[in-house]
């Protein structure tokens, strides 16, 4: 008796990905996965994933081959302006930066927000 074979991951990955409710939610646990401590390889795969399926088949190779490089180059930056040409970057394949209430917190008090916290912001 023979195994069945199994299917490629990547291509059903990708098919999927091609819902952008379906991309928005993977983002989102792809950047809440590990705490704060997200990989930036990990990062750059799930956004070049999300791109092969929203953004590429709707540019031109070369639009295309433009854009993955941006995503390297805001990927390698450091400041708030990595913030805005991420927001960007997904601007242009139907998505946009958001922030959420974390609701594993809700015990806390709201203004519980400490200096470290806030300086730690203040260098992104």
């Amino acid at each position: 008796m023979t195994m069945p074979k199994s299917l490629p991951y990547h291509p059903y990955k990708i098919s999927n990905l091609k819902d952008p409710a379906y991309s928005a939610g993977y983002l989102t646990e792809i950047f809440e996965e590990e705490e704060g401590d997200l990989e930036l390889g990990i990062m750059r795969k799930a956004l070049q994933d999300v791109f092969e399926a929203l953004g590429e088949p709707n540019m031109s190779a070369e639009d295309a081959k433009l854009h993955l490089e941006k995503l390297d180059l805001l990927l390698s930056g450091e400041g708030s302006a990595t913030v805005y040409a991420l927001a960007s970057w997904l601007n242009a394949l139907g998505l946009k930066l958001s922030v959420a209430v974390d609701e594993r917190d809700k015990g806390q008090e709201e203004d519980s927000v400490g200096a470290a916290e806030l300086a730690e912001v203040g260098n992104i």
